[in-house]
């Protein structure tokens, strides 16, 4: 049963490893790693159940949490957590951006949106946040499929929770994962 602070302390360890644990020598490996740069022994064991490597529900100790906390460069686990709640990479906030909502759409209006590497796309608004694709260049996403959206940002990617093909939903797609949309515009109203 993990928080979201130690999905983020587990986060953290892999990126100052340099590697993500998944497998039992990842976690054999690990394990001598943390006894040699902290001087404290964590069992493998017990960095699976962390990392939910095996099916076992038991809440991290705290004494764990403080050795991993420790190898991030913390006092204990306590204070890497005030530590989040100051850090600017996790605050919260309002900020200013480029972007077109559903909710400003009227049923008929063109939005395109395009992202690298030279992909395209024009979405005819159906309404209730629905778009379906009017034409389609370079991208996954097809003429004729449809998709529920709530607002496009430039910059940021596109998170679709499905796409409706042929009468059937896809997985989730991502657009613009690396660098956002590049593109976007009303091109009819």
């Amino acid at each position: 049963m993990n928080t979201p602070e130690t999905e983020e302390l587990k986060l953290l360890i892999e990126q100052k490893y340099g590697r993500v644990l998944n497998t039992t020598t990842d976690f054999e490996e690990f394990s001598l790693h943390i006894t040699r740069k902290t001087g404290r022994n964590l069992s493998t064991s017990t960095l699976k159940r962390l990392w939910e490597y095996v099916g076992d529900s038991h809440k991290p100790r705290i004494c764990t949490l403080d050795i991993l906390a420790q190898y991030l460069g913390h006092k204990d686990f306590a204070t890497f957590k005030s530590w989040l709640k100051t850090s600017v990479k996790y605050n919260s906030s309002f900020f200013n951006a480029n972007q077109i909502t559903s909710s400003e759409l009227t049923p008929g209006m063109t939005v395109e949106i395009g992202w690298s590497p030279n992909r395209m796309l024009h979405l005819h608004y159906l309404g209730d946040s629905w778009y379906e694709v009017t034409y389609s260049e370079n991208s996954k996403i097809l003429r004729g499929d449809r998709f529920i959206a709530g607002c496009f940002i430039k910059k940021y990617p596109l998170y679709l929770p499905y796409i409706e093909r042929n009468g059937a939903r896809t997985a989730p797609f991502v657009a613009g994962r690396n660098g956002g949309l590049t593109i976007l515009n009303l091109i009819s109203q």
